[in-house]
């Protein structure tokens, strides 16, 4: 199945392993907690157990330096399309009250940028990452 939306996650290229995951775990739940339609059915295996949904749809995950992180989100921005983001002041907060804190503190231009996820039409994800390359 081919959908009409794309998911894309950019994580800096830079991190640690442990922090790439963490930051692609984050974005994804929070496109999920945004648009609830991402989530799918839940599973069930060949002897009735059930488990939980996972995303309807693939995740892209592409590498990116901070530099480029910025202009992702400059495009996202100047396209209309709303971004999930990861600060690099993330990483020494404990709750949400205190991460939405650390953002809030800090101008659009001075984001210390970790992580970017976006859902939206393909054409226009495509347009906002060209010429960022898959994660490996």
């Amino acid at each position: 199945m081919r959908y009409d939306t794309k998911i894309a996650i950019m994580v800096r290229e830079n991190l640690a392993t442990w922090q790439k995951l963490n930051v692609a775990s984050f974005l994804a739940g929070g496109l999920v907690g945004a648009s609830s339609e991402l989530a799918g059915e839940p599973y069930q295996d060949g002897s009735g157990r059930f488990y939980g949904p996972l995303i309807r749809q693939p995740v892209l995950i592409f590498a990116a330096s901070a530099e480029a992180l910025k202009q992702v989100l400059q495009r996202a921005q100047g396209r209309g399309v709303r971004a999930h983001l990861y600060t690099h002041e993330l990483f020494t907060t404990g709750n949400d009250v205190d991460n939405r804190e650390a953002v809030a503190a800090v101008a659009t231009a001075d984001l210390d940028l970790v992580g970017l996820a976006l859902h939206a039409e393909r054409k226009e994800i495509d347009k906002i990452v060209k010429g960022l390359k898959l994660h490996d």
